[in-house]
């Protein structure tokens, strides 16, 4: 049924090919004002553009239904497997002896547990110590500068001592 469909689907596409190729543009009307001989053609001044219209559209009517049809068709030789292009795991059967450690595993580019323990390790104790620095290096700073207004206020007391003294020493009565 549908290589029928299919083959009237293709003489009607080649049908509606060489119609739209017999027929003449608009512009062919402008010359034919002219002295064109539109009227010695097989179906007269103006009945060729009709013929080649209704065939056209007929033509074009049965290409829509084929199309259809062949879609239709289609649809019911389809089949839909779910299993398709779904890959399947296959489990083998589990064995009652351990498996031994082997060569393989260990010269593998994969980085080992303790490999990655350790340098984790590693990475946490050389951030210890950067902060150890840090929180030294700050602590430091900040004796230093502690110190240094200790020693400001100490001088700026024994200035304003003597300053004290002075005013005492001449407010005294003679």
């Amino acid at each position: 049924m549908d290589k029928i469909i299919l083959i009237v689907h293709m003489l009607t596409a080649l049908g509606i090919i060489g119609l739209i190729l017999l027929q003449q543009g608009k512009g062919a009307e402008a010359g034919a004002s002219f002295g064109g001989g539109a009227s010695q053609t097989v179906f007269g001044s103006s009945g060729g553009g009709n013929f080649f219209t209704r065939a056209t559209a007929i033509l074009a009517t049965v290409f829509f239904v084929t199309s259809f049809g062949l879609a239709i068709v289609a649809k019911q030789n389809a089949g839909v497997s779910v299993d398709e292009g779904i890959p399947t795991l296959q489990i083998e059967p589990e064995s009652d002896v351990p498996a031994a450690a082997s060569d393989e595993i260990s010269d593998s580019d994969l980085p080992s547990l303790q490999d990655v323990a350790d340098e984790a390790a590693a990475t946490t104790e050389a951030a210890a110590n950067d902060i150890s620095d840090a929180a030294n290096a700050v602590l430091d700073q900040a004796a230093e500068s502690a110190e240094a207004a200790a020693q400001d206020l100490q001088e700026n007391a024994a200035e304003a001592v003597e300053a004290a003294e002075q005013k005492v020493e001449e407010n005294k009565p003679q």
